[in-house]
């Protein structure tokens, strides 16, 4: 679905994008993208949750597309959300939704980089079957507070015809020594589960959000690389190509779930829509060793 954008263009010199999250990890490479790209951005200085801020941004800047990629994901993880749940609401509810609304009464596209941890594996997609969960599916999965505010405001902004809701999934990076990259995470953790996951490359991803910004893309999309792949089998790549020494222990979901505060989501998101789109788009798996451990190589061969 495309959105008639009321400044919308899709020529890099006429583009303007402000974008919320500057001091996250999202945010930050966007902006990196943009100076890449050529793309004139500026970051917003609004409060989310202020409308009056978010309405002078717009004036200021007079932008073609905006990103959102601020939001609340607690520090240092969703447990957080557990303890702060009003302030969870103000950025994660409120705020959305009125970045979304003043973007609408000015034709804007806004790009929203959501959550695709709102579902969970059941009898219809049961974990190794390769059935996803599609765009148009009900949220299943509500174990944590994060998740369930993030359920709640998917569902209120499919009426918003100006948004592009995108659900990442366990983002990963180049970048591996970032706190906040999936890999990192779990090369750190005392033990790991071993379940199949959908997750978004965002090194390959990133790059096609702004495309769909250009195009004006709206709906939902799921946002992550076609296929799922397993912790054992990240952390086996990393074994291979960064540390061959590396090693790690698992344990089952209900051992997880005594050191942690919230269930967490495991799934498998339906590509298709988003592969119609992008045909280019890899598989998890080659995704993962051409923007990820190729880059950071560090044993002989692999």
């Amino acid at each position: 679905m495309g959105f008639e954008s009321s400044n919308g263009t899709a020529s890099p010199k006429l583009l303007k994008f402000l974008i919320y999250g500057r001091t996250g990890w999202i945010g930050g490479l966007l902006g990196k993208l943009c100076q890449s790209q050529g793309i004139d951005f500026t970051y917003g200085s609004g409060r989310l949750e202020n409308r009056p801020s978010l309405e002078a941004d717009l004036v200021a800047v007079n932008p073609t597309h905006v990103f959102n990629a601020a939001g609340v994901t607690g520090r240092p993880n969703v447990d957080w959300c557990e303890s702060h749940k009003v302030e969870t609401i103000r950025t994660n509810v409120v705020g959305t939704l009125t970045l979304a609304d003043v973007c609408r009464e000015k034709g804007l596209v806004l790009i929203n980089y959501a959550t695709g941890c709102i579902f969970e594996y059941d009898s219809s997609h049961p974990l190794g079957s390769g059935i996803g969960f599609k765009e148009e599916d009900t949220p299943n999965f509500i174990g944590s507070f994060y998740s369930k505010t993030k359920a709640m405001v998917e569902d209120l902004l499919r009426n918003y015809e100006n948004v592009c809701t995108l659900r990442v999934r366990m983002p990963i990076s180049s970048d591996l020594a970032n706190p906040r990259n999936f890999i990192t995470k779990i090369t750190r953790y005392e033990k790991v589960v071993n379940i199949p996951n959908s997750m978004t490359i965002l090194d390959e991803l990133l790059p096609i959000s702004i495309e769909m910004a250009k195009r004006n893309l709206t709906g939902i999309y799921n946002f992550t690389n076609p296929g799922v792949v397993s912790h054992n089998e990240i952390l086996e790549m990393y074994r291979d190509y960064i540390d061959p020494d590396f090693t790690w222990k698992n344990f089952t979901l209900e051992e997880q779930a005594k050191v942690i505060v919230a269930p967490r989501s495991n799934n498998e998101l339906d590509t298709a829509k988003l592969k119609r789109e992008f045909p280019e788009l890899l598989p998890i798996k080659e995704s993962l060793i051409k923007y990820v451990f190729k880059p950071n190589q560090k044993t002989a061969a692999a």
